[in-house]
């Protein structure tokens, strides 16, 4: 009967150590609903930047593109708007968000999927750092290098 209660110990102390942070679970019930991509700007450097934004089109597409996060399957969409620059539609993603063990961060990670929820990028995926999440405000940060130079892109959101 000891060991039986031991093993039983054992096994839900493993369990609750696994499970997922009071603060990711929050940041995870935060980002949930629906956000609008309101602003993409660059920080770390000057000058004029064209960039394509998740191997998927110009940041200036991204600007208005609606974002959508189910929390209770971890999957979600954004939608570009139609346009001469921009090809439009929806884009279906899986996301979760992380810990960064590098510096603590909160990071929202994601990869595409395709309607039935299968992975369609090989397993690539992109991570941005949680800069800011409130009810009403999020802004991810992602960092990049252009001509050898450290540039942050930043996307700031808010709640619809």
């Amino acid at each position: 009967m000891f060991k039986r209660s031991l093993i039983l110990f054992a096994t839900a102390i493993f369990l609750i150590s696994c499970g997922v942070s009071k603060e990711i679970r929050d940041q995870r019930n935060l980002l949930s609903g629906t956000w609008n991509l309101d602003d993409v700007r660059y920080e770390n450097n000057e000058g004029m930047f064209k960039a394509v934004v998740f191997n998927d089109a110009d940041a200036i597409c991204f600007e208005g593109s609606n974002w959508f996060f189910r929390d209770n399957n971890s999957t979600g969409r954004y939608t570009i708007k139609e346009g001469s620059l921009c090809q439009g539609g929806d884009r279906f993603i899986r996301w979760s968000v992380i810990k960064n063990p590098a510096d603590y961060n909160s990071q929202l990670q994601f990869k595409f999927i395709d309607e039935k929820r299968k992975d369609v990028s090989g397993g690539l995926g992109y991570r941005l750092t949680i800069a800011e999440l409130t009810d009403t405000e999020m802004t991810l940060k992602s960092n990049v290098t252009v001509d050898a130079k450290p540039v942050t892109v930043v996307y700031e959101f808010s709640k619809q």
